[in-house]
């Protein structure tokens, strides 16, 4: 959600109203009309048919048969290339996939972005347990995840205190730690062992480690390696897992690095 306390004073109004039209479009797989779109950003027909249209010439959004608009392809591009930028180089991606390979394990990689924790690159293991939400671009629940608090342990006491009133920290199941002062002691214990740790506190059946890859002084530049497994075999299996995603985070410094 946008902070009408942080618009800049020289605003453009019509780009920022082609982002509200795009982001319309984007929340609607099946398609919009002009109509509905104009309801939904509070614009008029007029207006709205005008962005539309310089959206459509440019590739953001598609107009299909039935007189409905949906996302364009160019979107698709601008994602590529947010990836790239926030990956880093393909071999980042490389590493992870052999992670994956070696212990079937999904690896994956997360940072800053705008001051929330996201998922910057991912691969799939065959034995951890599917989770359609932790894909490349997630940037919710970091307090519910491994990756995410391997990155918030890297923020003062009081900036997390900040992250957590302007972020939320919604219930994603029974488990899932919902105050600051829990998140606090968590991952204080997650630093005194080297390795954050979740048990189904993100979503039932999943726990997942992590840990630091690049601490950096600029919060944007921090980098955290995660892998998750199925819950049952956590516990058992966390020095192991500790073993190897320090190997691995190794690896991903050096290219990181460079």
């Amino acid at each position: 959600m946008r902070d009408p306390q942080a618009e800049p004073s020289d605003l453009i109004r019509s780009v920022s109203r082609a982002f509200q039209v795009l982001e319309a479009v984007g929340q609607s797989p099946r398609g919009l009309t002009v109509k509905q779109i104009a309801r939904r950003c509070e614009l008029t027909v007029a207006t709205t048919y005008h962005l539309v249209r310089t959206l459509a010439y440019e590739g953001y959004v598609m107009r299909r048969e039935d007189g409905t608009y949906i996302v364009g392809l160019e979107v698709a591009d601008r994602f590529r290339e947010l990836v790239l930028a926030c990956r880093g180089p393909q071999q980042v991606q490389d590493i992870l996939r052999k992670a994956a390979t070696d212990t079937g394990f999904t690896h994956m990689i997360g940072r800053f972005i705008t001051n929330r924790v996201a998922i910057v690159a991912v691969a799939e293991g065959v034995r951890s347990p599917y989770a359609e939400d932790l894909i490349v671009g997630f940037d919710d629940g970091a307090h519910a995840t491994a990756l995410g608090k391997a990155l918030l342990a890297t923020l003062s006491a009081d900036q997390r205190w900040r992250f957590a009133k302007e972020q939320g920290m919604p219930a994603f199941t029974p488990q899932t730690l919902t105050s600051p002062e829990t998140l606090d002691a968590d991952l204080t214990a997650g630093e005194r062992r080297g390795l954050h740790l979740e048990l189904n506190q993100f979503r039932p059946g999943i726990g997942s480690a992590a840990l630091l890859v690049l601490p950096d002084r600029e919060q944007d530049r921090r980098v955290a390696l995660a892998c998750t497994v199925p819950a049952t075999e956590l516990t058992a299996s966390a020095k192991a897992i500790k073993t190897r995603l320090t190997t691995v985070a190794q690896q991903l410094a050096e290219i990181l690095r460079e």
